[in-house]
């Protein structure tokens, strides 16, 4: 007999790649429904700032809404639906839950375990999206792309750009400063060799690849990173420990010409404190794709400096990131199904 698949998708993971996925991996040992959400044309629920339901971070959708469409599945397969300890107490029949990200952070893992069910993610699943963006962020401001489009936008032609006191650098006589050396971290690093970049790399808990070590790149502390590096990039986690890491004491070690970078969480950002170091100076510019508030107030101090760029969360989206994170989620439920171990347990 066939296993009841609930999908719940959104109009990024879209729930008919996950059937198409599922359809190919498991064939008709599922039987699928599906349901898809308005997220990102709505906002998610995040639970940095202000706290989210049963302390569950980034998820999109209510508690009865998602119990209501599971019913008496087994297996539930989505991106951001949210699954608390009371939603899985009125889901008794549910076995498995495949969340198509890299940390399951709208599930309770503790709740899921005294359950008895198995939560699975998809590590890596935008891991080369994200450090693709990365690079263009570095290069958006390392090479006054976007200083010369605001102001071609406006009419004026920044001849002036051209300056030897004012144009940018090249990679290849920069150095780098890599916080997180994880899925994304390390392929920043892979592709800032590629350009020749000196890579100075802080994780406590990872050692370098031999091939990043042979090719120079060096495992250095937070504080000798943050005092040399012309850029400071950050590939963390959120954890107690990283939470607003970078604050005043951090962005005064900095170069006061450094660029600040994160496309990772905002939380591990103290902004009023990067508002300060960019305005009296005390580092370059940065580039900001995450917050702690999402979406940001639009009388938000970050928006009216001139020294920052601003994009809306999406260094993850890429079509890859959809079909990848669906070709994931349907092999662990068919090891599931078959009765082998789960290639990424959470």
């Amino acid at each position: 007999m066939p296993k009841s698949v609930a999908i719940i998708g959104d109009l990024f993971m879209l729930p008919e790649k996950f059937a198409d996925a599922l359809a190919a991996a498991c064939g008709d040992a599922v039987d699928i429904r599906t349901r898809k959400d308005n997220w990102p044309d709505e906002p998610m629920e995040h639970g940095y700032s202000v706290k989210g339901m049963d302390d569950l971070k980034e998820y999109f959708g209510t508690a009865d809404d998602v119990v209501d469409f599971v019913g008496d599945a087994e297996i539930l397969v989505t991106h951001l639906a949210p699954v608390s300890r009371d939603m899985l107490a009125r889901m008794p029949n549910l076995k498995l839950v495949a969340v198509s990200r890299g940390g399951p952070v709208n599930v309770d893992m503790k709740a899921a375990a005294d359950h008895g069910v198995t939560v699975v993610n998809t590590p890596g699943r935008n891991s080369s999206a994200v450090a693709e963006f990365t690079l263009g962020a570095i290069l958006t401001e390392t090479r006054k792309i976007r200083e010369g489009h605001e102001a071609l936008r406006n009419g004026i032609w920044r001849g002036d750009l051209y300056r030897a006191d004012i144009t940018g650098r090249e990679l290849n006589e920069m150095t780098v400063g890599v916080i997180g050396y994880g899925n994304i971290g390390s392929k920043v690093v892979k592709l800032l060799r590629a350009f020749g970049t000196k890579v100075l790399v802080c994780d406590p808990y990872v050692q370098l690849t031999p091939e990043d070590a042979q090719a120079g790149v060096e495992h250095v502390t937070l504080d000798r990173l943050l005092s040399e590096a012309d850029v400071v990039t950050l590939h963390a986690r959120v954890t107690d420990e990283t939470k607003e890491m970078m604050n005043k004491e951090a962005f005064k070690k900095m170069k006061n010409d450094a660029l600040f970078v994160n496309t990772a969480r905002g939380p591990m950002c103290h902004y009023d404190d990067l508002y300060t170091a960019l305005v009296e100076g005390e580092i370059g510019s940065a580039m900001m794709e995450t917050f702690g508030v999402e979406p940001v107030p639009k009388d938000w101090p970050l928006l009216q400096l001139p020294n920052v760029t601003l994009t809306p969360h999406i260094a993850g989206a890429s079509v890859r990131t959809v079909t990848y994170a669906a070709e994931q989620a349907a092999e662990e439920v068919r090891r599931f199904i078959a009765g082998e171990p789960a290639r990424n347990p959470c």
